[in-house]
């Protein structure tokens, strides 16, 4: 349990604030003030990693709240507690940015829980904000340095299966978090990789692939854009057309996620469909020009979910996203070229239930 974590909560009811001091105060250090006008004020003059606010004011009062905070700091994380059960108010809170949202009774087990996660979630975001334009000069050290590193590991943990397991999962969700700071980079992408997983899990259902394959497709989805954490973000952001050379950067990002991923080598399969997350099925793309059956299955399938998504979202460089007709219209009119057309016969079949 992180116990390094500020608590700012927000709010006037006197039990509620009783309730969540006793829960919390051993885990993290809380403070309180009365309500978001209050928060908001108290955030300007001091630094916390989760601010708690009860939304009593409604979506507008609370949508202007989340906007004040992440003027101030662009990676704060909100939770939202609601003060009655609304699924329709919850699903409005929910869209304006909250990271999660709480019912009364508050679970306090579960809130800590899920505290714990938003406060690692904050620090990661912060210290990649800090180290971020320092990370394109040292890629090489820290690739070196992980290629030891892990090596080091699997050799002192030959023999001991369960802590070897524990290594396995803190690893993966230590690149996870890494690789949901860079979705969180640009709000244009925030969530990304977790609707692109949903849609290439969907198609590799529908199209029949054993659960342990699904699952490596899912793992791929949620780290195919980790390679981006090696380009700059006025190219990531950028509204207008990119330059030849900035494009050469943005094709760069397979490479260099497969790069962070390769010294964990449970992970191989997942840093294969990385790698081969941008080839086209016709051989232009990026960065092998790999062709048809060349291209890894899984590889095809997470090209088409990622292009979906991208078009069914809004963009530094397209504002208004494509309509579910024009994006099928457009996959249907690259399939054979960009995408694998069996692939795209899935891809169909489902496209009504994404």
């Amino acid at each position: 349990m992180v116990e390094t974590g500020r608590i700012l909560l927000a709010a006037a009811d006197e039990n509620l604030k009783k309730n969540i001091f006793d829960g919390l105060n051993s885990k993290f250090a809380v403070e309180f003030v009365s309500g978001m006008d209050a928060a908001a004020e108290k955030f300007k003059h001091d630094s916390f990693d989760v601010v708690i606010a009860e939304c009593a004011g409604g979506e507008p009062k609370f949508e202007g709240f989340i906007k004040e905070l992440k003027k101030i700091d662009p990676d704060c994380v909100v939770i939202a507690l609601a003060i009655n059960k609304n699924e329709q108010e919850a699903s409005g809170l929910m869209s304006l940015g909250a990271y999660d949202l709480f019912y009364p009774p508050l679970e306090m087990e579960k809130l800590a829980l899920v505290i714990d996660k938003a406060v690692q979630m904050h620090m990661m975001m912060v210290a990649n904000r800090r180290l971020i334009h320092g990370l394109k000069e040292h890629n090489v050290t820290l690739e070196k340095q992980n290629i030891l590193l892990a090596k080091r590991i699997e050799e002192s943990t030959k023999n001991l299966s369960k802590l070897y397991e524990d290594l396995h999962s803190t690893y993966l969700r230590t690149v996870k978090v890494l690789a949901q700071a860079i979705d969180a980079r640009d709000h244009y992408t925030h969530s990304h990789s977790e609707n692109v997983a949903r849609y290439a899990t969907a198609i590799a259902a529908q199209m029949g692939l054993s659960v342990k394959d699904t699952e490596v497709i899912r793992e791929a989805c949620e780290l195919h854009d980790l390679g981006k954490i090696g380009i700059e973000d006025n190219i990531l952001t950028k509204s207008g057309p990119l330059s030849k050379e900035e494009w050469e950067q943005i094709k760069r990002h397979p490479v260099i996620g497969a790069q962070i991923l390769e010294p964990l080598t449970f992970l191989n399969d997942v840093t294969a469909l990385v790698r081969q997350h941008h080839e086209h099925y016709d051989g232009t793309g990026y960065t092998e020009g790999r062709k048809g059956e060349d291209i890894l299955l899984g590889a095809r399938i997470i090209h088409l979910a990622d292009a979906y998504e991208s078009m069914r979202s809004a963009r530094s460089y397209r504002k208004v996203p494509l309509s579910r007709a024009e994006t099928v219209e457009e996959i249907k009119k690259n399939s054979g070229t960009q995408f694998d057309p069996e692939v795209v016969r899935a891809f169909l079949n489902i496209v009504d239930n994404l």
